[in-house]
C-alpha cells in the first residue's frame, strides 16, 4: 500500500484508505488535476518578476488538489495547511471544496473498520485543520467537524498530549509536543465557543498541564505555543510570550527573512564518514517557510504590520516568490524532497494577507 511503501520517504500524516469511497471518485465536470509539479520544488526555479497572489492561488489549489487525490492522504507539510490557508483568498474553490470533502469524508467514516483511523494523529491534524477552516469560511462549528474534535479527546493520553507520528520529518512529524501545540490551536479558533463546551473542557485542562509541564524542545514549537496562546487562554504569562516574539526578531537574518534550520536542531538523514547525522546550517539562505512561518505568528502575537523587521520581512516574501507561485524551502531531512515548500508556500500567503 502506498502509505506503507512511502511513509518512510516523504509522508508525515498519512491517511491512506483502501475504502471505496476513498478512491474519491470524480464527478462529471469536476476539476482535473493537472501534471505533477510537487517534485519540482527546486531553489534553481528562477523567482517571479513581480508578487503574483493569482499564481500562489492556482499553485496551491493544484497541488493540494492532485496530492488528495493521487495519494489519498493528508500531512502536515501539504494539505492540511492548505485548509488553512485557501479560505484567505475568499473565493469560490472547487478545488478547496474537494480537498475539504476528502477529510469530511474520512471524519464521517472512522467507525467503519475498513476506514477507521490508522493512527491518533489522523485524528488530531484532521479535527484541528477542519475548526481553522471552519472559522475561516462559515464561522460555524461543522457537524462533522464536532465529531472530530469530540474523538480527538478520547486518545488524549494521561500526561495531556497525544502519541503523535515521529517520521524524522521535523518540524511537524517528530515529536509529541507539535501535536499538542497544534491541537491546543484548533480548540482556540473553533468556532462557536467550543472550548468552552463540555465535552472539551477537562481535556484542554490536561492539555495546559501538559504544555505547562513540558518545555518546548526548540523555537519552532516556542513560535507555536506562542501562536495557540493567542487562541486559547492559560497557556502562556506576557513575559513569556514578549520573550519569545525575542527571540524569534533575533534571528531574522540580513535579507529581511528567515530560515527553517534557525528554528530548531534538525539532523539530516543522510550521514557523515563517521555515520553521523548531518546537522542543518543555520545560516542557510532564508526560506518561504521560515520566513512566512515567523512573520505570521508575530502577526497573531500582536507585533504590528509596520514594525520594521515585519516590513523587511515582508519584503523578503514580496521579491522571493518562484515562478510557479510557490516560495521554495529546503528540507531539513531530505534532499530527495522538499515538500514543506508547500507549507510554507501557505504560511507565506498567510503572512501576507495578515499584514495587508
Amino acid at each position: 500500500m502506498y502509505c506503507r511503501s512511502l511513509l518512510a520517504a516523504f509522508l508525515c500524516v498519512v491517511i491512506g484508505s483502501s475504502s471505496t469511497w476513498a478512491q474519491a471518485k470524480e464527478k462529471p465536470g469536476a476539476e482535473k488535476p493537472k501534471a505533477d509539479r510537487s517534485n519540482r520544488n527546486s531553489a534553481k526555479e528562477p523567482l517571479a518578476a513581480t508578487l503574483s497572489m493569482a499564481k500562489a492561488k492556482a499553485f496551491l489549489d493544484e497541488v493540494n488538489l492532485q496530492w488528495t487525490r493521487q495519494r489519498k492522504c493528508g500531512t502536515c507539510h501539504t494539505n492540511y495547511p492548505y485548509l488553512m490557508s485557501r479560505p484567505l483568498f475568499k473565493d469560490d474553490s472547487p478545488a478547496a471544496r474537494e480537498v475539504r470533502a476528502f477529510f469530511e469524508g474520512r471524519a464521517a467514516n472512522w467507525d467503519n473498520p475498513k476506514t477507521k483511523p490508522r493512527w491518533d494523529t489522523e485524528v488530531v491534524a484532521t479535527a484541528v485543520s477542519l475548526a481553522i477552516n471552519d472559522s475561516r469560511t462559515t464561522g460555524k462549528l461543522h457537524a462533522l467537524t464536532r465529531k472530530a474534535l469530540d474523538r480527538m479527546w478520547t486518545l488524549q493520553r494521561d500526561d495531556g498530549a497525544w502519541k503523535w507520528l515521529k517520521c524524522n520529518w521535523p518540524p511537524m512529524e517528530h515529536d509529541d509536543y507539535f501535536g499538542a501545540t497544534y491541537a491546543a490551536l484548533g480548540v482556540g479558533l473553533a468556532p462557536d465557543d467550543y472550548a468552552h463546551s463540555p465535552a472539551a473542557k477537562a481535556g484542554i485542562d490536561k492539555l495546559r498541564g501538559y504544555l505547562k509541564k513540558n518545555a518546548a524542545p526548540d523555537l519552532h514549537h516556542r513560535a507555536m505555543l506562542l501562536w495557540a496562546s493567542m487562541k486559547l487562554d492559560g497557556l502562556l504569562e506576557a513575559r513569556d510570550r514578549d520573550a519569545i516574539i525575542k527571540s524569534l526578531l533575533a534571528i531574522q537574518r540580513e535579507d529581511g527573512g528567515w530560515n527553517l534550520p534557525a528554528l530548531g536542531d534538525y539532523k539530516r538523514h543522510q550521514k557523515d564518514k563517521d555515520a553521523k547525522p548531518i546537522a542543518n546550517d543555520k545560516n542557510a539562505p532564508s526560506d518561504g517557510y521560515g520566513t512566512g512561518f515567523v512573520v505570521y505568528v508575530l502577526r497573531q502575537a500582536e507585533v504590528p504590520a509596520d514594525h520594521p523587521q515585519i516590513r523587511k520581512g515582508v519584503a523578503w516574501l514580496r521579491s522571493n516568490q518562484r515562478e510557479s507561485g510557490r516560495w521554495f524551502t529546503r528540507s531539513p531531512s531530505t534532499d530527495s524532497y522538499h515538500f514543506i515548500s508547500h507549507a510554507g508556500t501557505a504560511f507565506a500567503v498567510m503572512a501576507l494577507v495578515a499584514c495587508e
